[in-house]
């Protein structure tokens, strides 16, 4: 069996990532699994897949939304059995290459988030539902998921198959932490360190944790892991609250394990997820895990902490709580632990295998 993922890019992205883990897996269970992306720029991630020699990488441009790329994707639809596409406008530019082609290829999408912004604009809507119509499965990575796409979509309940994301936790639990000075010489023994692991775009909400730091001491800091187009404007919102000498911007970085074993706590302020790699990576870390109380957030309720979405000293006052109170940090450590081990990859590596094996015997009989 041949399997084509498409996606925009390996940016940093809970998305993207999500490939990097998958693909050599997938290839270690007999099927052919190999990458087409839209922007073949040289990000972190693909470095780190090309290093595998697990797949074949094939790159159609340096820009996701080009039209174009319809075109490019076509000569592809004819090499593979299933093309399983990630993400915006991919999800488009693979319908339309189908159509175009009248290929009977399969195609399955997996739909990473609870939000789109296609959901309440009309005509987007309705553009939305036809080009759904096209693909064989539409992956949701959890129930909230699926119950959102389910009511918007509205096409057959067939279609949709909820299989949370996975991580590697094997990964996380080998990794060792860094001496602190390897991340920055200001470092000091007493200094409490938070990390927060997202990209800076509109999905995200770094400038809580941000204003978090002034009501924190001034051995309290935080390394905020990824890029991205607000970035700027949070180191600038650093300056303004005369907080940035406790701030450090490492950008992208594949170390994210070493990074997570080495902070004293975990951070995700964010205005919504799908399943977040991150929480998942965060708790499995053996590091208490603080998180916003927004949709797809679930998996935190009950082992690691929610605070109000965009409320600061709230957020501070959990990160202080922590630290204060060690039998609270140690019983919120063991209960992210505990939570992580629902999510191990190979679960899912299971469940897709058999998705895939499921669709190509339908092609088959058909």
């Amino acid at each position: 069996m041949k399997v084509l993922h498409v996606i925009n890019s390996l940016e940093t992205g809970g998305a993207e990532k999500l490939l990097l883990d998958t693909i050599p897996l997938y290839n270690e269970r007999g099927i052919q699994a190999d990458l087409l992306l839209l922007n073949g720029e040289e990000f972190p991630f693909l470095k780190d897949l090309k290093a595998m020699n697990c797949c074949k990488i094939y790159s159609i441009g340096s820009k996701a939304y080009n039209p174009l790329h319809v075109f490019r994707l076509i000569p592809f639809l004819w090499k593979y059995d299933i093309a399983h596409v990630h993400l915006f406008p991919s999800q488009y530019w693979i319908v339309l290459a189908k159509i175009f082609s009248f290929s009977k290829i399969k195609i399955v999408v997996t739909e990473h988030s609870t939000t789109n912004p296609r959901i309440d604009n009309f005509f987007l809507s309705f553009l939305d539902r036809f080009i759904y119509k096209f693909y064989a499965k539409v992956v949701c990575i959890s129930d909230e998921v699926y119950q959102i796409r389910k009511k918007h979509l509205r096409n057959p309940k067939s279609q949709l198959v909820v299989i949370e994301n996975g991580v590697k936790l094997q990964n996380i639990y080998n990794a060792k932490p860094y001496e602190r000075k390897i991340i920055s010489e200001s470092f000091q023994d007493q200094d409490v360190l938070l990390i927060q692991i997202a990209s800076f775009n509109k999905h995200k909400d770094p400038k809580t944790v941000i204003k978090a730091m002034q009501y924190l001491p001034e051995n309290y800091k935080i390394i905020f892991v990824g890029n991205g187009p607000f970035r700027e404007n949070c180191e600038s919102l650093a300056n303004e609250l005369k907080v940035a000498e406790r701030i450090y911007f490492l950008g992208s970085r594949t170390d994210v394990p070493q990074l997570l074993k080495t902070a004293d706590i975990s951070i995700l302020s964010t205005k919504g997820e799908g399943l977040s790699l991150t929480a998942i990576e965060s708790m499995a870390s053996e590091k208490p895990f603080i998180a916003a109380n927004v949709s797809g957030m679930d998996i935190v309720k009950g082992a690691g902490i929610l605070f109000e979405k965009g409320n600061a000293e709230e957020l501070a006052f959990y990160i202080k709580k922590l630290i204060n109170e060690k039998d609270f940090y140690e019983t919120t450590v063991n209960a992210c632990k505990a939570r992580s081990k629902e999510f191990d990859i190979d679960f899912m590596i299971d469940k897709h295998v058999l998705l895939y094996q499921g669709i190509v015997k339908t092609k088959n009989e058909n």
